[in-house]
Protein backbone atom coordinates (compact mmCIF):
# COMPACT_ATOMS: atom_id res chain seq x y z
CA UNK A 1 0.00 0.00 0.00
CA UNK A 2 1.26 3.47 -0.86
CA UNK A 3 0.27 5.05 2.42
CA UNK A 4 -0.90 4.14 5.87
CA UNK A 5 -4.70 4.04 6.00
CA UNK A 6 -5.94 4.25 9.56
CA UNK A 7 -9.50 5.45 9.14
CA UNK A 8 -12.13 5.23 6.42
CA UNK A 9 -15.36 7.20 5.97
CA UNK A 10 -18.35 5.96 3.96
CA UNK A 11 -21.32 7.96 2.70
CA UNK A 12 -24.29 7.27 0.46
CA UNK A 13 -26.03 10.06 -1.44
CA UNK A 14 -28.67 10.88 -4.02
CA UNK A 15 -31.71 8.72 -4.62
CA UNK A 16 -31.92 5.12 -3.47
CA UNK A 17 -30.79 2.13 -5.52
CA UNK A 18 -30.77 -1.60 -4.70
CA UNK A 19 -27.07 -1.57 -3.84
CA UNK A 20 -26.43 0.97 -1.10
CA UNK A 21 -26.81 -1.22 1.97
CA UNK A 22 -25.02 -4.09 0.23
CA UNK A 23 -22.13 -1.90 -0.91
CA UNK A 24 -21.60 -0.73 2.66
CA UNK A 25 -21.78 -4.31 3.92
CA UNK A 26 -19.26 -5.61 1.40
CA UNK A 27 -16.88 -2.67 2.03
CA UNK A 28 -16.93 -3.28 5.79
CA UNK A 29 -16.50 -7.02 5.28
CA UNK A 30 -13.57 -6.56 2.91
CA UNK A 31 -11.78 -4.10 5.18
CA UNK A 32 -12.33 -6.46 8.11
CA UNK A 33 -10.74 -9.24 6.05
CA UNK A 34 -7.70 -7.50 4.53
CA UNK A 35 -7.11 -4.56 6.89
CA UNK A 36 -8.88 -5.32 10.19
CA UNK A 37 -7.14 -2.50 12.06
CA UNK A 38 -8.64 0.20 9.82
CA UNK A 39 -11.33 2.18 11.67
CA UNK A 40 -14.56 2.82 9.75
CA UNK A 41 -17.28 5.43 10.17
CA UNK A 42 -20.40 6.17 8.17
CA UNK A 43 -21.55 9.76 7.61
CA UNK A 44 -25.25 10.23 8.36
CA UNK A 45 -27.37 11.33 5.37
CA UNK A 46 -24.53 11.65 2.89
CA UNK A 47 -22.74 14.94 2.30
CA UNK A 48 -25.15 16.56 4.76
CA UNK A 49 -23.70 14.47 7.58
CA UNK A 50 -20.18 15.22 6.41
CA UNK A 51 -20.82 18.97 6.55
CA UNK A 52 -22.46 18.67 9.96
CA UNK A 53 -19.85 16.30 11.35
CA UNK A 54 -22.46 13.62 12.05
CA UNK A 55 -21.28 10.03 11.76
CA UNK A 56 -21.77 6.56 13.20
CA UNK A 57 -19.01 4.17 14.22
CA UNK A 58 -18.62 0.70 12.71
CA UNK A 59 -18.39 -1.38 15.87
CA UNK A 60 -17.03 -4.94 16.26
CA UNK A 61 -20.64 -6.17 16.23
CA UNK A 62 -21.30 -4.39 12.92
CA UNK A 63 -18.09 -5.84 11.44
CA UNK A 64 -19.08 -9.35 12.52
CA UNK A 65 -22.53 -9.05 10.96
CA UNK A 66 -21.73 -6.72 8.06
CA UNK A 67 -23.10 -9.11 5.45
CA UNK A 68 -26.55 -8.80 7.04
CA UNK A 69 -26.62 -5.48 5.19
CA UNK A 70 -26.61 -7.31 1.85
CA UNK A 71 -30.09 -8.65 2.61
CA UNK A 72 -31.62 -5.18 2.63
CA UNK A 73 -32.45 -2.26 0.37
CA UNK A 74 -32.18 1.41 1.28
CA UNK A 75 -29.19 2.81 3.15
CA UNK A 76 -28.68 2.22 6.88
CA UNK A 77 -26.78 5.51 7.17
CA UNK A 78 -29.20 7.58 5.09
CA UNK A 79 -29.02 9.74 1.96
CA UNK A 80 -29.51 13.38 0.98
CA UNK A 81 -29.13 15.53 -2.12
CA UNK A 82 -26.40 18.06 -1.41
CA UNK A 83 -24.08 19.68 -3.94
CA UNK A 84 -20.95 21.00 -2.27
CA UNK A 85 -20.32 23.53 -5.04
CA UNK A 86 -23.82 24.98 -4.69
CA UNK A 87 -22.87 27.36 -1.90
CA UNK A 88 -26.17 29.23 -1.90
CA UNK A 89 -28.18 26.04 -1.37
CA UNK A 90 -25.87 24.81 1.39
CA UNK A 91 -26.20 28.14 3.21
CA UNK A 92 -29.97 28.20 2.73
CA UNK A 93 -30.27 24.71 4.24
CA UNK A 94 -28.12 25.66 7.21
CA UNK A 95 -25.34 23.22 6.31
CA UNK A 96 -22.67 25.93 6.27
CA UNK A 97 -22.50 29.52 7.47
CA UNK A 98 -22.58 32.57 5.21
CA UNK A 99 -19.12 33.10 3.73
CA UNK A 100 -18.00 29.48 4.21
CA UNK A 101 -16.94 27.22 1.33
CA UNK A 102 -18.79 23.88 1.67
CA UNK A 103 -15.86 22.03 0.11
CA UNK A 104 -13.47 23.42 2.70
CA UNK A 105 -15.94 22.64 5.48
CA UNK A 106 -16.18 19.05 4.21
CA UNK A 107 -12.41 18.73 3.80
CA UNK A 108 -11.73 20.13 7.26
CA UNK A 109 -14.31 17.78 8.78
CA UNK A 110 -12.57 14.79 7.19
CA UNK A 111 -9.29 15.97 8.70
CA UNK A 112 -10.93 16.56 12.06
CA UNK A 113 -12.37 13.04 11.97
CA UNK A 114 -8.96 11.61 11.03
CA UNK A 115 -10.30 10.11 7.78
CA UNK A 116 -7.69 8.97 5.25
CA UNK A 117 -10.10 7.52 2.66
CA UNK A 118 -13.65 8.57 1.80
CA UNK A 119 -15.91 6.12 -0.03
CA UNK A 120 -18.82 7.77 -1.84
CA UNK A 121 -21.63 5.52 -3.04
CA UNK A 122 -23.93 7.29 -5.46
CA UNK A 123 -24.84 8.20 -9.00
CA UNK A 124 -23.43 10.77 -11.37
CA UNK A 125 -24.30 13.75 -9.16
CA UNK A 126 -22.77 12.08 -6.08
CA UNK A 127 -19.61 11.11 -7.89
CA UNK A 128 -19.17 14.38 -9.76
CA UNK A 129 -19.49 16.00 -6.32
CA UNK A 130 -16.87 13.50 -5.13
CA UNK A 131 -14.71 14.46 -8.10
CA UNK A 132 -14.97 18.13 -7.17
CA UNK A 133 -14.09 17.30 -3.56
CA UNK A 134 -11.18 15.08 -4.61
CA UNK A 135 -9.82 17.88 -6.81
CA UNK A 136 -10.16 20.35 -3.93
CA UNK A 137 -8.38 17.97 -1.55
CA UNK A 138 -5.54 17.44 -4.02
CA UNK A 139 -5.20 21.14 -4.86
CA UNK A 140 -5.02 22.07 -1.21
CA UNK A 141 -2.74 19.20 -0.19
CA UNK A 142 -5.13 17.48 2.20
CA UNK A 143 -3.60 14.08 1.40
CA UNK A 144 -6.94 12.23 1.33
CA UNK A 145 -8.14 9.62 -1.16
CA UNK A 146 -11.71 9.49 -2.50
CA UNK A 147 -12.95 6.21 -3.98
CA UNK A 148 -16.50 6.09 -5.32
CA UNK A 149 -18.91 3.32 -6.27
CA UNK A 150 -21.41 3.85 -9.14
CA UNK A 151 -24.99 3.69 -7.92
CA UNK A 152 -27.81 4.59 -10.27
CA UNK A 153 -30.72 2.54 -11.51
CA UNK A 154 -30.68 4.66 -14.69
CA UNK A 155 -27.37 3.01 -15.69
CA UNK A 156 -26.23 6.29 -17.24
CA UNK A 157 -22.74 7.06 -15.92
CA UNK A 158 -19.79 7.51 -18.30
CA UNK A 159 -17.64 5.39 -18.64
CA UNK A 160 -19.20 2.74 -16.37
CA UNK A 161 -20.59 -0.27 -18.25
CA UNK A 162 -23.07 -1.37 -15.57
CA UNK A 163 -24.02 0.66 -12.52
CA UNK A 164 -24.84 -1.08 -9.26
CA UNK A 165 -28.48 -1.91 -8.57
CA UNK A 166 -29.79 -1.33 -12.11
CA UNK A 167 -30.39 -5.01 -12.89
CA UNK A 168 -32.38 -5.39 -9.68
CA UNK A 169 -34.48 -2.30 -10.38
CA UNK A 170 -35.48 -3.74 -13.76
CA UNK A 171 -36.48 -7.07 -12.21
CA UNK A 172 -38.48 -5.37 -9.46
CA UNK A 173 -40.22 -3.07 -11.94
CA UNK A 174 -41.22 -6.12 -13.95
CA UNK A 175 -42.71 -7.80 -10.87
CA UNK A 176 -44.53 -4.60 -10.01
CA UNK A 177 -46.15 -4.39 -13.44
CA UNK A 178 -47.07 -8.09 -13.41
CA UNK A 179 -49.65 -7.14 -10.75
CA UNK A 180 -50.61 -3.72 -12.12
CA UNK A 181 -51.43 -5.13 -15.55
CA UNK A 182 -54.36 -7.06 -14.07
CA UNK A 183 -56.11 -3.71 -13.61
CA UNK A 184 -57.05 -3.95 -17.29
CA UNK A 185 -59.72 -6.42 -16.21
CA UNK A 186 -61.30 -3.80 -13.92
CA UNK A 187 -62.58 -1.62 -16.76
CA UNK A 188 -63.17 -1.84 -20.53
CA UNK A 189 -60.89 0.12 -22.88
CA UNK A 190 -58.25 0.58 -20.21
CA UNK A 191 -55.01 2.46 -20.88
CA UNK A 192 -52.24 1.69 -18.36
CA UNK A 193 -49.12 3.87 -18.40
CA UNK A 194 -46.19 2.37 -16.50
CA UNK A 195 -43.82 5.25 -15.76
CA UNK A 196 -40.30 4.01 -15.04
CA UNK A 197 -37.44 6.05 -13.58
CA UNK A 198 -34.85 7.42 -15.99
CA UNK A 199 -34.30 11.17 -16.33
CA UNK A 200 -32.08 11.19 -19.41
CA UNK A 201 -31.55 7.51 -20.09
CA UNK A 202 -34.08 4.91 -21.22
CA UNK A 203 -32.06 1.83 -20.23
CA UNK A 204 -34.16 1.03 -17.15
CA UNK A 205 -37.47 1.40 -19.00
CA UNK A 206 -36.27 -0.89 -21.78
CA UNK A 207 -34.72 -3.40 -19.37
CA UNK A 208 -37.88 -3.44 -17.24
CA UNK A 209 -40.02 -4.13 -20.29
CA UNK A 210 -37.66 -6.94 -21.33
CA UNK A 211 -37.67 -8.42 -17.81
CA UNK A 212 -41.48 -8.25 -17.67
CA UNK A 213 -41.83 -10.06 -20.99
CA UNK A 214 -39.46 -12.73 -19.69
CA UNK A 215 -41.80 -13.20 -16.73
CA UNK A 216 -44.67 -13.58 -19.19
CA UNK A 217 -42.78 -16.37 -20.94
CA UNK A 218 -43.19 -18.45 -17.78
CA UNK A 219 -46.94 -17.88 -17.48
CA UNK A 220 -49.81 -20.04 -18.70
CA UNK A 221 -52.78 -18.40 -20.43
CA UNK A 222 -56.32 -19.52 -21.22
CA UNK A 223 -57.54 -17.69 -24.36
CA UNK A 224 -60.78 -19.70 -24.45
CA UNK A 225 -61.77 -17.92 -21.24
CA UNK A 226 -60.39 -14.47 -22.04
CA UNK A 227 -56.99 -14.84 -20.39
CA UNK A 228 -54.59 -13.94 -23.19
CA UNK A 229 -50.98 -12.83 -23.35
CA UNK A 230 -51.98 -10.14 -25.83
CA UNK A 231 -53.98 -8.29 -23.17
CA UNK A 232 -51.01 -8.29 -20.79
CA UNK A 233 -48.34 -7.48 -23.38
CA UNK A 234 -46.11 -4.43 -23.51
CA UNK A 235 -47.69 -2.54 -26.38
CA UNK A 236 -45.28 0.41 -26.53
CA UNK A 237 -41.97 1.56 -25.03
CA UNK A 238 -40.95 5.22 -25.07
CA UNK A 239 -37.50 6.41 -23.94
CA UNK A 240 -35.77 9.82 -23.99
CA UNK A 241 -33.33 8.80 -26.74
CA UNK A 242 -36.05 7.87 -29.22
CA UNK A 243 -38.23 10.15 -31.30
CA UNK A 244 -41.67 9.00 -32.41
CA UNK A 245 -44.70 10.25 -34.31
CA UNK A 246 -47.49 10.71 -31.77
CA UNK A 247 -50.28 10.49 -34.35
CA UNK A 248 -48.83 7.40 -36.02
CA UNK A 249 -48.33 5.67 -32.68
CA UNK A 250 -51.83 6.63 -31.58
CA UNK A 251 -53.26 5.08 -34.75
CA UNK A 252 -51.29 1.87 -34.14
CA UNK A 253 -52.32 1.67 -30.51
CA UNK A 254 -55.94 2.44 -31.35
CA UNK A 255 -55.93 -0.81 -33.30
CA UNK A 256 -54.48 -2.62 -30.27
CA UNK A 257 -57.17 -1.10 -28.05
CA UNK A 258 -59.95 -2.10 -30.43
CA UNK A 259 -58.65 -5.67 -30.59
CA UNK A 260 -57.66 -6.30 -26.96
CA UNK A 261 -59.81 -3.78 -25.06
CA UNK A 262 -56.65 -2.41 -23.39
CA UNK A 263 -53.24 -0.87 -24.04
CA UNK A 264 -50.12 -1.07 -21.82
CA UNK A 265 -47.38 1.53 -22.26
CA UNK A 266 -43.90 1.63 -20.66
CA UNK A 267 -42.45 5.16 -20.58
CA UNK A 268 -39.32 6.71 -19.06
CA UNK A 269 -39.97 9.56 -16.64
CA UNK A 270 -37.71 11.72 -18.80
CA UNK A 271 -39.28 10.93 -22.19
CA UNK A 272 -40.37 14.12 -24.00
CA UNK A 273 -39.67 16.06 -20.79
CA UNK A 274 -38.31 19.17 -22.51
CA UNK A 275 -41.39 19.42 -24.73
CA UNK A 276 -43.65 19.03 -21.71
CA UNK A 277 -41.74 21.68 -19.73
CA UNK A 278 -41.99 24.08 -22.68
CA UNK A 279 -45.72 23.44 -22.82
CA UNK A 280 -46.12 24.09 -19.08
CA UNK A 281 -43.98 27.23 -19.15
CA UNK A 282 -45.92 28.57 -22.13
CA UNK A 283 -48.96 28.44 -19.84
CA UNK A 284 -47.11 30.46 -17.20
CA UNK A 285 -46.39 27.48 -14.95
CA UNK A 286 -42.97 27.31 -13.28
CA UNK A 287 -41.21 23.96 -13.04
CA UNK A 288 -39.12 23.77 -9.82
CA UNK A 289 -35.57 22.42 -9.94
CA UNK A 290 -33.37 20.63 -7.40
CA UNK A 291 -29.94 21.62 -6.05
CA UNK A 292 -28.28 20.18 -9.15
CA UNK A 293 -30.50 22.18 -11.52
CA UNK A 294 -32.57 19.20 -12.63
CA UNK A 295 -36.30 19.82 -13.18
CA UNK A 296 -38.47 18.14 -10.55
CA UNK A 297 -39.91 15.29 -12.61
CA UNK A 298 -42.76 14.72 -10.15
CA UNK A 299 -43.96 18.19 -11.11
CA UNK A 300 -43.49 17.59 -14.84
CA UNK A 301 -45.52 14.36 -14.61
CA UNK A 302 -44.54 12.66 -17.85
CA UNK A 303 -46.80 9.67 -17.20
CA UNK A 304 -49.80 11.94 -16.77
CA UNK A 305 -48.98 13.73 -20.02
CA UNK A 306 -48.80 10.44 -21.94
CA UNK A 307 -52.05 9.26 -20.35
CA UNK A 308 -53.85 12.43 -21.38
CA UNK A 309 -52.45 12.51 -24.93
CA UNK A 310 -53.01 8.86 -25.75
CA UNK A 311 -56.13 8.41 -23.62
CA UNK A 312 -58.03 10.84 -25.81
CA UNK A 313 -56.64 9.54 -29.12
CA UNK A 314 -57.26 5.87 -28.24
CA UNK A 315 -60.77 6.46 -26.98
CA UNK A 316 -59.81 5.01 -23.61
CA UNK A 317 -62.67 4.76 -21.13
CA UNK A 318 -60.24 4.85 -18.23
CA UNK A 319 -56.55 5.69 -17.92
CA UNK A 320 -54.19 4.71 -15.12
CA UNK A 321 -50.64 5.91 -14.44
CA UNK A 322 -48.53 3.71 -12.19
CA UNK A 323 -44.94 4.45 -11.16
CA UNK A 324 -42.68 1.59 -10.12
CA UNK A 325 -39.65 3.72 -9.23
CA UNK A 326 -39.91 3.91 -5.46
CA UNK A 327 -40.86 0.24 -5.28
CA UNK A 328 -37.92 -0.78 -7.46
CA UNK A 329 -35.17 1.41 -6.09
CA UNK A 330 -35.68 0.40 -2.45
CA UNK A 331 -35.32 -3.34 -3.08
CA UNK A 332 -32.54 -5.60 -1.86
CA UNK A 333 -30.26 -6.64 -4.75
CA UNK A 334 -30.71 -9.82 -6.75
CA UNK A 335 -27.85 -12.33 -7.01
CA UNK A 336 -26.53 -10.88 -10.28
CA UNK A 337 -26.20 -7.44 -8.72
CA UNK A 338 -24.71 -8.79 -5.50
CA UNK A 339 -21.90 -10.40 -7.45
CA UNK A 340 -21.07 -7.10 -9.17
CA UNK A 341 -21.40 -5.07 -5.95
CA UNK A 342 -19.06 -7.38 -4.08
CA UNK A 343 -16.48 -7.31 -6.89
CA UNK A 344 -16.59 -3.51 -6.99
CA UNK A 345 -16.32 -3.25 -3.18
CA UNK A 346 -13.24 -5.49 -3.18
CA UNK A 347 -11.62 -3.42 -5.90
CA UNK A 348 -12.57 -0.20 -4.06
CA UNK A 349 -10.78 -1.38 -0.91
CA UNK A 350 -7.76 -2.44 -2.94
CA UNK A 351 -7.61 0.98 -4.60
CA UNK A 352 -8.15 2.80 -1.31
CA UNK A 353 -5.29 1.00 0.40
CA UNK A 354 -3.07 1.75 -2.59
CA UNK A 355 -4.04 5.44 -2.56
CA UNK A 356 -5.72 5.28 -5.98
CA UNK A 357 -8.79 7.51 -6.28
CA UNK A 358 -11.66 7.33 -8.77
CA UNK A 359 -14.99 5.59 -9.29
CA UNK A 360 -14.74 1.81 -9.35
CA UNK A 361 -16.58 0.06 -12.15
CA UNK A 362 -16.21 -1.79 -15.43
CA UNK A 363 -14.49 0.76 -17.66
CA UNK A 364 -16.11 0.73 -21.12
CA UNK A 365 -13.12 2.52 -22.62
CA UNK A 366 -10.75 -0.20 -21.39
CA UNK A 367 -12.56 -3.35 -22.53
CA UNK A 368 -14.68 -3.55 -19.39
CA UNK A 369 -11.74 -3.75 -16.99
CA UNK A 370 -12.81 -3.41 -13.35
CA UNK A 371 -10.80 -0.43 -12.13
CA UNK A 372 -10.92 3.00 -10.51
CA UNK A 373 -12.09 5.19 -13.38
CA UNK A 374 -10.54 8.63 -13.15
CA UNK A 375 -12.86 11.28 -11.69
CA UNK A 376 -12.18 13.58 -14.63
CA UNK A 377 -13.90 11.04 -16.89
CA UNK A 378 -16.99 10.57 -14.74
CA UNK A 379 -20.17 12.27 -15.90
CA UNK A 380 -23.85 11.50 -16.15
CA UNK A 381 -26.22 11.51 -19.08
CA UNK A 382 -24.87 8.43 -20.84
CA UNK A 383 -27.62 7.61 -23.34
CA UNK A 384 -29.20 4.23 -23.79
CA UNK A 385 -28.23 2.68 -27.11
CA UNK A 386 -31.57 2.15 -28.87
CA UNK A 387 -29.67 0.26 -31.57
CA UNK A 388 -28.83 -2.51 -29.09
CA UNK A 389 -29.98 -5.78 -30.73
CA UNK A 390 -32.03 -6.89 -27.72
CA UNK A 391 -33.99 -3.62 -27.75
CA UNK A 392 -34.64 -3.53 -31.48
CA UNK A 393 -35.81 -7.16 -31.21
CA UNK A 394 -38.15 -6.19 -28.36
CA UNK A 395 -39.70 -3.36 -30.38
CA UNK A 396 -40.08 -5.55 -33.45
CA UNK A 397 -41.84 -8.26 -31.43
CA UNK A 398 -44.46 -5.81 -30.15
CA UNK A 399 -44.97 -4.19 -33.54
CA UNK A 400 -43.42 -0.82 -32.72
CA UNK A 401 -41.02 1.03 -34.97
CA UNK A 402 -37.72 2.16 -33.48
CA UNK A 403 -38.10 5.76 -34.60
CA UNK A 404 -35.24 8.18 -35.01
CA UNK A 405 -32.34 8.42 -32.65
CA UNK A 406 -32.36 11.63 -30.66
CA UNK A 407 -29.08 13.52 -30.61
CA UNK A 408 -27.62 13.56 -27.09
CA UNK A 409 -24.84 15.89 -26.00
CA UNK A 410 -21.98 14.35 -24.02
Amino acid sequence: MSKQVKKVGILTAGGLAPCLSSAIGYLIDEYSRVAPDVEIIGYINGYMGLLKGQSVQVTPEVRKNALFLTEHGGSPIGNSRVKLTNVKDCVKRGLVKEGEDPQKVAADQLVKDGVDVLHTIGGDDTNTAAADLAAYLAKNNYGLTVVGLPKTIDNDVFPIRQSLGAWTAAEEGAKYFANIVKENTANPRMLIVHEVMGRNCGWLTAATAAAYRKLMDGQHYLPAFGLTREREEVHAVYVPEMAFDVKAEAARLRGVMDKNDCVNIFVSEGACVEAIIAELESKGEEVPRDAFGHPRLDKVNVGGWFAKQFGEMLGAEKTMVQKSGYYSRAAAPIAQDKELIQACAKKAVECALAGVGGVVGEDEDKNGELRACEFTRIKGGKPFDIDAPWFTALLASIGQGKGAKVAVKH
